[in-house]
C-alpha cells in the first residue's frame, strides 16, 4: 500500500514540479540566520530542526477565490517575517487551503525566495473532505468518493465525517501531497482521533490507531513523511473520566511496539490559550505513573508540541478588562495573548489562523520581542484560575 502511495502520489505531483524533500537542520538554521534580528527565543527545536515560535494556520475562511488570494499573500508575508511553520489539513476550506499553500510555495521556490527544506509543512488526515466547495448532497458525495471506491467500509466512518481506515488515510495523504505539490510533509497528524469515541469504545480506537500508525511508519520509511502525531481538540485536555479523553503515554508505547525507539510518532497539537489553559494547568496525563500536564507529559515523552487556537479564532484579540496589566507589552491585546501561549514552557510553536496581511504583520512583530518568563506565565494562571 505504501509503495503504491509513493508511486501514485509521485505521478500526480511530479507533473506539477513537486518540491522535493523535507525540513532539514542545515536549511532551517539558514532560515533562522536570515532573521538574526529576531529574539533568540523565536526559533525553537522541533525535534532536530528549527521552527518559528509562531506558525501560520489555515483553517478559517470561506471556500472561495478571494480567500485563496488572501491566504497566498498571508503566507508570503509570514515567510518574509520569520515564520517557517505552516499548518493545514485536507478538509480545511474544502481542500483549498492545501492547494493555496502548494501554489504559493511553488511560486516562491521558483522565485528562489524560499527552499522546501527551510519549511515545516504540516497537514492532517481523518476528516472526509469536500472538493473545492460543499456539494449539494454531501452524503451522496462521500458515498461516491469514499465508500464506492472501497477506501473505507461504512462501519469505519464515524459521525458521517471521520475515518482512520488505513486505505482511506493512504488516499488522503496521497491527495494532500498532490494538493501541496510536495513529495513529503514534515508532520502528518491524525486529526481529532477522539471523534471516534463518539461511536466506538477505546479498545476499538486503539486498534484503529495501531493500524494507522503501522501505515504511517511505512510512509516515514519511504520518505513520504518525516514525523507523525495526533492533533486533538478535546482528547488531550479532557478529564480522564470523560468519553473523549485520550491518554498520551499509551500512544507513544504503541508506536514503540511497532517501530521501536526510532519510531516517528514525534508531535502533538492541541488547543491552549487564556480561555483554555488545560495544556499547562491540568494534570490529566501521566508518564510512568507520575501525574503531569499535557505539556509536561509531551516533554517527558520526547514529543514536540504545536498549539492550535492560540487566539481562540480571534476571540482573544481583545483581553478581559484588567488582565492586560499582568501581561506587559507588546502593545496590542492580541500580541499579549499570543505571547503568553508561545512563552509557556513546553510549547514549540503557537499557531494562529492568519489570512489578513495586517494580522500577519501584527502577530509576527512578536518575533522581535522576548517571551514572558515562566514565572509570569505561572502567576497569570494562578490569578485567573482562582
Amino acid at each position: 500500500m505504501t509503495r503504491r502511495l509513493r508511486t501514485v502520489a509521485g505521478r500526480r505531483i511530479l507533473g506539477a514540479m513537486a518540491m522535493q524533500g523535507v525540513a532539514s537542520a542545515a536549511a532551517t538554521e539558514r532560515f533562522r540566520q536570515r532573521f538574526a534580528s529576531c529574539d533568540p527565543c523565536h526559533f525553537r527545536r522541533f525535534q532536530d530542526v528549527w521552527a518559528s515560535s509562531i506558525g501560520l494556520g489555515t483553517y478559517l475562511g470561506d471556500s472561495d477565490d478571494a480567500t485563496d488570494a488572501q491566504y497566498a499573500q498571508a503566507i508570503e508575508t509570514a515567510l518574509a517575517r520569520g515564520c517557517n511553520v505552516i499548518d493545514t489539513a485536507i478538509n480545511y476550506r474544502c481542500q483549498r487551503s492545501e492547494r493555496t499553500i502548494g501554489r504559493t510555495l511553488q511560486r516562491l521556490a521558483h522565485e528562489q525566495t524560499i527552499t522546501r527544506d527551510e519549511l515545516l509543512l504540516c497537514t492532517k488526515g481523518g476528516y472526509l473532505p469536500f472538493d473545492q466547495s460543499v456539494p449539494a448532497d454531501p452524503a451522496r458525495y462521500l458515498a461516491r468518493t469514499v465508500i464506492e471506491p472501497g477506501l473505507a467500509q461504512p462501519d469505519e466512518i464515524v459521525a458521517g465525517c471521520h475515518c482512520l481506515a488505513p486505505s482511506y488515510l493512504a488516499h488522503a495523504l496521497r491527495t494532500s501531497l498532490a494538493n501541496l505539490r510536495v513529495s513529503s510533509v514534515d508532520v502528518y497528524y491524525l486529526h481529532n482521533p477522539e471523534q471516534q469515541l463518539d461511536e466506538v469504545p477505546l479498545t476499538v480506537l486503539h486498534e484503529r490507531l495501531r493500524q494507522a500508525f503501522e501505515l504511517l511508519e511505512r510512509c516515514a520509511t519511504d520518505g513520504i513523511l518525516r514525523n507523525y502525531g495526533i492533533a486533538t481538540w478535546q482528547g488531550l485536555r479532557a478529564n480522564p473520566r470523560a468519553t473523549e479523553y485520550v491518554a498520551l503515554e499509551p500512544l507513544v508505547r504503541l508506536a514503540e511496539s511497532i517501530a521501536g525507539p526510532a519510531h516517528h510518532f514525534r508531535a502533538i497539537q492541541l488547543p491552549y490559550n487564556l480561555a483554555m489553559p488545560e495544556a499547562a494547568a491540568f494534570t490529566n496525563q501521566s508518564v510512568d505513573g507520575e501525574p503531569l500536564t499535557p505539556l509536561a507529559a509531551a516533554e517527558r515523552l520526547g514529543l514536540s508540541v504545536a498549539i492550535s487556537a492560540s487566539l481562540l479564532q480571534q476571540r482573544l484579540a481583545r483581553l478581559p478588562a484588567g488582565l492586560d496589566r499582568y501581561l506587559p507589552g507588546p502593545c496590542t491585546d492580541a500580541q499579549r495573548a499570543l505571547n503568553l501561549v508561545r512563552s509557556t514552557p513546553g510549547v514549540c510553536t503557537a499557531l494562529v489562523g492568519m489570512k489578513q496581511r495586517a494580522h500577519v504583520e501584527e502577530n509576527l512583530a512578536l518575533a522581535q520581542q522576548p517571551p514572558y518568563t515562566a514565572q509570569q506565565v505561572t502567576q497569570l494562571f494562578d490569578r485567573s484560575l482562582r
